[in-house]
């Protein structure tokens, strides 16, 4: 299957518009964490390639940015439209380098096809502001600028929806990128390189340098030419990022973890509740940083809660994303495997009752892959571990409270504020709930996944350092506000001292 869809064995760098292999000669294998078959080699490149690419970017740059914005609008409709004709073959190849089911990865290829359309459209807007001058005879105005050259480092969960979050804004706005992407996902960087040399973006406008996040990432933060960082990825990876950011003074956008809740109150409509907890929980396997890992439900409806989420778990078919019929994909590797066995026996040791999972499927058609049984606990207190740190997998905890303001409470005491969900038919319920929950997502009568890309994305406390991926505030990462004043007196007027 892999040779019909990917020709090539070994996968390059593209740099300043040219295919290149890593001059180290490293490589390391993309396995399929569904079959463990060895899809294609990826390059494990050096400082050398980073500078290259840094240079080239810079140099581009300065052309790029003298391009209307309008023309540069044009390259991303054209990539849109090549994804949507490729938008088949791009979804197979994510599932085989990702695992997520056939389902889910044409959903994110679709993200990518509308974050292309989108940012497009902002190639005719990119607002500034006029204002009146406090001065007669002056013009007073602000307009947005580009940064120069942006870096961005992407995680493997989705590889191809947020490269687009962040490199779409990125180049409309008039800026260069030097991409790392995720050397256990780098199909989708590459197809998108393709994609982008395809539609007509100049040389060295985009450069993607594959490798490890110790050598092409922090080589990425120490190169002058870099002015903006913009990571997805891991709580600890972020703070060290943003700590060598300030000291270099770069501009630096995090988007980190999520301990997401859904609260399930006395008054919900259970059916939807166990839909939308089904979903956010098992969808991608528990791998999103907005998936539900915590539902936060009112002690008159625990009980039959827990037998519908029971009920529906047992049907829930677990394989190969490329089988239609598969709901829940594989867990991305053996770390990822041996993580989320750790935490059940951290559970499982604060005493809180294991009702469904809890294993790694090792027999028959899941001896190959890696696969965990989506997995239930309850009777789970706030404070334990499995209540406040980020597992990454299929494993959710019912917690039981007596009132909204409890839920409340309990869902913004973890460190994480990314995305949050109420289950209610009250509509003062719904309104105290998304004034007073402290997560930058907030769903009523939904799940804590599926954002849109013309709204911003990203969350608060640990999540991030307050930008946002994604809708018009992802054009705050990549730009600088310029404020112009025009005085067309023909006089010298000293502003707050000559008004009269």
């Amino acid at each position: 299957m892999n040779k019909e869809l990917l020709k090539q064995e070994k996968l390059q760098n593209y740099i300043n518009g040219k295919w290149c292999d890593p001059v180290n000669g490293q490589y390391a294998d993309v396995v399929n964490p569904a079959t463990a078959e060895s899809l294609v080699k990826v390059p494990l490149s050096g400082l050398e390639e980073v500078g290259s690419a840094a240079e080239a970017a810079r140099k581009a740059q300065k052309e790029w940015a003298l391009v209307p914005a309008p023309q540069r609008a044009e390259v991303l409709y054209r990539v849109g439209n090549i994804m949507k004709e490729q938008k088949e073959r791009l979804s197979k190849l994510l599932t085989m380098e990702n695992g997520k089911v056939l389902e889910e990865a044409r959903g994110e290829v679709q993200e990518g096809i509308d974050m292309a359309f989108y940012m497009a459209g902002e190639g005719r807007r990119l607002f500034g502001q006029t204002t009146p001058a406090e001065l007669k005879d002056k013009f007073a105005m602000s307009v947005r600028a580009p940064v120069g050259v942006v870096g961005i480092i992407t995680p493997w969960n989705f590889p191809i929806a947020i490269a687009t979050w962040k490199s779409f804004p990125a180049i409309v706005a008039g800026n260069a990128v030097v991409w790392k992407p995720a050397t256990e996902t780098p199909i989708m960087a590459f197809e998108l390189a393709k994609i982008f040399e395809q539609a007509g973006l100049p040389e060295g406008v985009i450069n993607v340098v594959f490798g490890a996040g110790s050598t092409v990432g922090e080589s990425m933060i120490d190169q002058k030419n870099i002015r903006v960082i913009s990571f997805t990825g891991s709580n600890d990876v972020g703070r060290n990022i943003a700590a060598k950011c300030g000291q270099k003074l770069k501009k630096v956008s995090l988007e980190m973890g999520g301990k997401n809740a859904v609260i399930v109150m006395d008054d919900a409509d259970l059916s939807l509740a166990v839909e939308g907890i089904l979903w956010s929980a098992f969808g991608t396997s528990g791998q999103r940083c907005t998936a539900c890992s915590r539902v936060i439900v009112h002690e008159k409806v625990k009980t039959e809660l827990e037998e519908r989420l029971l009920n529906e778990m047992a049907g829930l078919s677990i394989g190969n994303g490329l089988d239609e019929s598969i709901k829940v994909g594989p867990i991305i590797n053996k770390n990822g495997l041996e993580k989320i066995k750790n935490y059940i026996e951290v559970g499982k040791q604060e005493g809180a009752k294991l009702l469904a999972g809890g294993y790694v499927m090792e027999n028959g058609e899941h001896k190959q892959g890696n696969y965990f049984a989506p997995t239930l606990f309850t009777d789970v207190t706030p404070e334990m571990r499995i209540a406040m740190e980020e597992i990454f997998g299929p494993v959710v905890s019912l917690i039981p409270v007596k009132s909204l303001e409890e839920a409340i409470e309990i869902n913004n005491q973890v460190e994480y504020g990314l995305s949050s969900a109420i289950f209610t038919s009250d509509v003062n319920k719904v309104f105290t709930a998304q004034r007073d929950l402290d997560t930058g997502i907030v769903y009523v009568n939904a799940g804590t996944t599926g954002a849109e890309i013309h709204l911003p994305f990203g969350g608060t406390k640990g999540t991030g350092n307050g930008h946002r991926d994604s809708g018009v505030a992802a054009l705050d990462v990549f730009t600088e506000w310029k404020a112009i004043y025009v005085d067309f007196s023909g006089k010298l007027q000293r502003a707050q001292i000559d008004v009269q």
